[in-house]
């Protein structure tokens, strides 16, 4: 009754806009108090929550994504995108997907990529008359695979969360995200037929001129491969990855491209430690949170109703990916994850699911609440920032969802296709 008590003033808390960490930590509060519970409990759960070293991943690769937008490699990987996909039906719309795909590499946060091309690349979509709803969707939706490419912030705070390799849901995203970025390119084709809009590009670019744009944005494109190398070869653990990713892009923008410049590292500096300080906030007020859970043996509670009504995996999955998108609806992805996958890892392990495989539908599952309401960041980010109505939006975005529930059924059904790179490379777990 108590756990149920603190549970609802979290929801109520979260349902009055009030900050996440906040909520948690009034909830947590509340159960000591009422518990008769240790407060020093809370406090030196939460101190611990936030010293452990594989946490160093988190602002360095923000870092690391923030420096990139001051470098020139956003302009030069829009002209290599362009290349590739510019002469098919709907081409920016085109670009704008193949863009948010090579940009996952770099960006690794969802927000950030969406509000970069709705700035860059909608505007221009306008002055070719695509509609203002479709543009805005395209946007969002593509916006959407980048969490999944290699370095997605939400693939480091599941790994860290779940106990689980960095590395190996580095490399399992890469397949998936793929096949995102095909289904969405075949709804604008289609969409795109339908409506008239042209291609960007009046006919293929050759070969020579794929290369010669290829060869300016090389330096970019090889971030995700250092990334990879570097955490499978032991070289590196991820934190220490995501400082060699921070000097990388400081040295590409300041010797190789020469647009870096001191003022742009201020500027990145005070970004990384804002958003660095809210994921770490967080996470630091979840530690009461999951000791409360913990306390009260909830976890092996909802293992025990769950796996009383499953009994296949796939079963499983269904439900949980329906519920996260639900949840992802009115809460943030980070919060989500720290305290509901605790939660899911006895049942995960009792159904004999591999985390891995769990671990990339889950992500995307959350990401997908980004574009939906009432509380999709992902979504407003873009109608605030191109002055498109929710209305419109909601309108255009329906063909993405589908796309979307083909891809959640094709990462379901064919798990071998999630877990077959990351085993090949790191060998069968």
């Amino acid at each position: 009754m108590l756990v149920t008590v603190v549970i609802l003033l979290m929801v109520a808390l979260f349902i009055l806009n009030v900050p996440i960490y906040i909520s948690m930590l009034c909830a947590s509060i509340l159960y000591f108090s009422i518990n008769d519970a240790n407060m020093l409990i809370m406090v030196q759960k939460m101190l611990s929550g936030v010293q452990r070293t594989s946490l160093l991943a988190i602002p360095f690769f923000i870092m690391a994504g923030v420096c990139m937008n001051y470098t020139g490699i956003t302009r030069r990987m829009m002209i290599f995108a362009e290349k590739l996909t510019g002469h098919l039906p709907g081409g920016l719309g085109q670009v704008n997907i193949v863009l948010s795909t090579l940009m996952g590499g770099l960006s690794g946060s969802c927000v950030a990529d969406a509000a970069m091309q709705s700035k860059i690349l909608y505007p221009e979509m306008i002055k070719r008359n695509y509609g203002e709803g479709f543009s805005a969707a395209v946007t969002a939706a593509s916006a959407l695979i980048t969490p999944i490419i290699p370095p997605g912030l939400s693939l480091i705070t599941f790994s860290l969360v779940a106990n689980v390799s960095v590395g190996r849901m580095f490399v399992a995203g890469i397949i998936p995200g793929a096949i995102m970025c095909v289904t969405q390119m075949l709804i604008v084709h289609f969409v795109s037929k339908k409506r008239g809009y042209k291609p960007f590009l009046e006919k293929r670019a050759t070969v020579r001129e794929i290369a010669a744009s290829g060869k300016t944005a090389i330096l970019a494109l090889l971030m995700p491969v250092i990334i990879i190398a570097g955490i499978r070869s032991g070289i590196f653990t991820a934190a220490e990855t995501g400082a060699i990713c921070v000097l990388y892009a400081v040295l590409i923008g300041a010797i190789a491209y020469k647009e870096f410049h001191w003022e742009h590292l201020l500027m990145a500096l005070k970004e990384t430690a804002v958003l660095s300080l809210s994921v770490l906030l967080i996470f630091s007020a979840a530690q009461g949170f999951a000791w409360m859970i913990a306390n009260e043996r909830v976890a092996a509670s909802m293992s025990q109703f769950v796996l009383g009504i499953v009994s296949e995996p796939w079963q499983f999955m269904m439900i949980i990916v329906f519920l996260l998108i639900i949840i992802g609806m009115f809460m943030e992805g980070g919060a989500i994850t720290i305290m509901l996958v605790p939660l899911l890892v006895p049942i995960i392990e009792a159904l004999g699911i591999d985390m891995i495989y769990f671990g990339i539908i889950y992500v995307v599952a959350i990401v997908f609440g980004t574009i939906t309401p009432p509380v999709g960041t992902v979504m407003y980010t873009v109608c605030n920032i191109t002055g498109v109505k929710s209305r419109q939006f909601m309108k255009d975005v329906i063909p993405f969802y589908l796309g979307f529930a083909v891809d959640f059924l094709i990462f379901i059904f064919m798990p071998d296709m999630i877990v077959w790179l990351p085993n090949l490379i790191y060998g069968v777990a």
